[in-house]
C-alpha cells in the first residue's frame, strides 16, 4: 500500500514539473481554449514574470518556462462562467 502511495505522488510531482517546462505560448493557447469553450467572451491570458503575477490583480492559472513565468487571467465582462469553474476541468 505504501508503494502504491509512493508512485501515485511520484506521479503527481512528475506531471506538475512538467507543466512547469512547458513553453508559455502553448500553455496559455491551452488555457485560452478551456476557457472558451466554457462560455467566457472577454478576457485577457498574459504571460509575465513570476514576481508581476503575484502582484497582479488577475488570477494565477498557470505557470511555465521552468516556473519562471506565470499565465495571469484577467476577466474583461461580467457574463461567463467564473474561472474558478474553468480551472476544474
Amino acid at each position: 500500500m505504501k508503494f502504491r502511495s509512493a508512485l501515485a505522488l511520484l506521479a503527481i510531482i512528475a506531471s506538475t514539473s512538467v507543466a512547469a517546462r512547458k513553453p508559455c505560448d502553448e500553455l496559455k493557447a491551452e488555457i485560452d481554449t478551456k476557457i472558451r469553450a466554457n462560455g467566457v467572451p472577454e478576457f485577457s491570458l498574459d504571460i509575465v514574470d513570476q514576481a508581476v503575477a503575484e502582484q497582479s490583480a488577475g488570477k494565477i492559472v498557470g505557470q511555465c518556462d521552468g516556473g519562471s513565468k506565470r499565465i495571469v487571467y484577467l476577466r474583461s465582462s461580467a457574463s461567463g462562467p467564473a474561472i474558478d469553474q474553468v480551472a476544474k476541468k
